[in-house]
């Protein structure tokens, strides 16, 4: 799998990735969400692709206190062949290279391959709790 930062042209690709992994919710629009992230650090917005196909997304970004990834996908007829792995590697290398000390992330309770994934690699559970708020409805 080859590892590069989102270009436009990767949009459809991507959205039918993220709906096809669960990733999309009906109160997130996807585009809105691209078009944030390029705004902010684009070049931590990372697509596997292989023999041309993207087969996983992240974004990563950093706010100077800490690391977050968002949108980590691989495509369900790949999974297992370490695309997930490879692209979180190449995510922490480049958060560790801007300083970042620590990286969050969030997964849903009932999302229990998710967790056992991120626990393999490393990720524990941090005794907090995980709040939100809408400023801009889609």
């Amino acid at each position: 799998m080859n590892i590069r930062p989102y270009q436009p042209r990767d949009e459809a690709a991507v959205i039918a990735l993220w709906t096809e992994c669960g990733l999309t919710r009906p109160w997130n629009d996807p585009k809105k969400d691209i078009a944030r992230k390029l705004t902010q650090q684009p070049e931590l917005f990372l697509v596997g692709e292989d023999h041309a196909q993207i087969v996983a997304t992240a974004m990563f970004g950093f706010d100077g206190h800490r690391g977050w990834v968002n949108f980590l996908g691989v495509l369900p007829s790949r999974r297992g062949l370490d695309y997930g792995r490879m692209i979180m590697q190449e995510g922490e290398r480049l958060l560790l290279q801007r300083g970042c000390p620590k990286i969050n992330l969030q997964v849903r309770s009932t999302n229990k391959v998710a967790i056992a994934f991120y626990n393999k690699l490393g990720y524990g559970v941090d005794d907090v709790v995980s709040m939100g708020k809408r400023l801009i409805p889609d």
